[in-house]
C-alpha cells in the first residue's frame, strides 16, 4: 500500500494539524506514504521534519486541473495505490485527475465541513464518482448532513479527529500567559484557540465577554490565533470599549504551556465539523463552555465534559461562564470528567481508524 495524501492549504489550522497527526502516526506503522501539498507551506514543512516525502506544488492560484494532471504523475511515478484527499480543492482536484487523465487510483475523501454538500451538477458528480471508495466524517453530525447528497450511503463513514492527549503533560506548569499579560496569577482567564475565521463567531465570544464582565470585571478574556478577521474582530473589542479586558495575542506556537492556564475554554462557533480544540481543553484540563454547533455536542456532553448553549445564545453562555467561575467544584468535575473522556480521541486511534478504512478499500478493489 502507497498512500497520497492530497492537502491544498497553504495555512495551519485544525485540518492540517490532522493531516500531520495522521502521516506521522501512519509512517510509525511502516505505511508509505507520499504527501502532496503546497511548497514552502507549514504542512510541508512540518513533513519534511519527519522526514516524510513530499511531492509539492504552487499555491498561487490553485488551478484544479493543472493539480489534478499533478496528482496523476505523481501516481504514475510512484506506484500509488490510494489517493486520500483532505480538503475540498484536493478532493475536485482527484476526482479531475480520475474524468480528463484518466488516473485509475482509488479515492478517499475527507470531509470535515459543517454544511451540506453544494446542489451544483459537478458537486453531484464528484461525490458520486466511481472512484470515489470512503467519505470519512469527522462526526456523526457531519455524516448526517452529507448522506443526502450520496448514492452509495456505504461510502459514508465516521472517523473521530484526534489529539495528542500527552502533550499538556510534557509542559512543566507556568504563569507564562499571566506574565506577559501583566496579570495576578489568581486573575481568571477565559480564553479562546482558533483561527479568527466567520465560523468561529468571535462575536459571538465578544458579546458573551461583556456579559460576564458586569457581574465579573476581574476576568480576562483571550483570543489566541490569527486569520482573515483580524482586523474586524480587533475594531469590534474596540467599539465596545472593552480593548482592556479582551487580549489579542495573535498566532503562537506555544500553545501547550499556555493552554492549561486558562481558566475557562469558550468556543462560539456557529459550525463546526467536531472542534479539536475542545479536545486539547479536556486534555490541558481546562473546563469548557461551548456552542451546540455541528459534531461538537458529540465530544461536549452537557453537564459532563463541558457546559453546552445553542448557537448565538450570548445570555446562556454568559451565564455558563459566570457559573463555572463561581462554582469551583463544577469546574473542577466537568475538567475532570472531560480529561478522562478524550483519552479514546489520540491521533494513534484515529490513525489505526483511518488505515481500517484504507484497508477496506484496497480489499474492495482487489475484488
Amino acid at each position: 500500500m502507497k498512500i497520497l495524501h492530497v492537502s491544498t492549504a497553504d495555512s495551519w489550522r485544525g485540518g492540517e494539524q490532522q493531516v500531520a497527526y495522521l502521516t506521522v502516526e501512519l509512517q510509525k506503522k511502516d505505511i508509505a506514504q507520499i504527501i502532496c501539498c503546497p511548497d514552502s507551506s507549514p504542512l510541508s514543512n512540518n513533513c519534511k521534519q519527519h522526514n516524510l516525502p513530499v511531492a509539492s506544488f504552487s499555491s498561487r492560484g490553485i488551478v484544479n486541473i493543472k493539480l489534478a494532471q499533478h496528482i496523476k504523475h505523481i501516481c504514475e511515478r510512484n506506484s500509488v495505490t490510494l489517493i486520500h484527499t483532505h480538503d475540498a480543492h484536493g478532493h475536485t482536484a482527484a476526482v479531475l485527475s480520475a474524468i480528463i487523465f484518466g488516473n485509475k487510483i482509488p479515492i478517499v475523501v475527507s470531509r470535515r465541513v459543517d454544511v451540506p454538500v453544494s446542489k451544483s451538477p459537478f458537486s453531484k458528480i464528484k461525490y458520486n464518482h466511481h472512484a470515489i471508495k470512503k467519505i470519512i466524517c469527522v462526526s456523526e453530525k457531519i455524516k448526517e448532513i452529507t448522506s443526502p447528497s450520496i448514492k452509495d450511503k456505504s461510502k459514508l463513514c465516521v472517523v473521530y479527529s484526534g489529539i495528542d492527549p500527552e502533550k499538556f503533560k510534557k509542559e512543566t506548569p507556568s504563569n507564562k500567559l499571566h506574565i506577559e499579560l501583566g496579570l495576578n496569577e489568581s486573575v481568571p482567564i477565559v480564553g479562546n484557540i482558533s483561527a479568527l475565521a466567520p465560523h468561529k463567531d468571535y462575536y459571538t465570544f465578544i458579546d458573551t465577554a461583556e456579559i460576564v464582565l458586569k457581574s465579573r470585571p476581574d476576568v480576562r478574556f483571550v483570543i489566541i490565533g490569527d486569520g482573515p478577521e483580524k482586523e474586524q474582530i480587533h475594531e469590534y473589542i474596540e467599539h465596545k470599549n472593552l480593548s482592556t479586558k479582551i487580549i489579542c495575542t495573535g498566532f503562537r506556537n506555544d500553545i501547550s504551556v499556555i493552554f492549561p492556564e486558562l481558566t475557562i475554554f469558550l468556543m462560539t462557533s456557529d459550525t463546526e465539523g467536531l472542534g479539536t480544540s475542545l479536545l486539547d481543553a479536556f486534555a490541558a484540563n481546562v473546563a469548557v463552555v461551548s456552542t451546540a454547533a455541528g459534531g461538537i455536542p458529540e465530544i461536549v456532553k452537557h453537564n459532563q465534559t463541558g457546559l453546552l448553549a445553542p448557537i448565538r445564545d450570548v445570555r446562556k453562555l454568559s451565564d455558563y461562564v459566570i457559573q463555572l467561575l463561581e462554582d469551583d467544584e463544577l469546574r473542577k468535575r466537568i475538567a475532570a470528567h472531560a480529561l478522562e473522556f478524550v483519552k479514546t480521541f489520540s491521533k494513534e486511534n484515529t490513525a489505526l481508524n483511518t488505515l481500517h478504512y484504507y484497508d477496506e478499500v484496497m480489499t474492495q478493489n482487489r475484488n
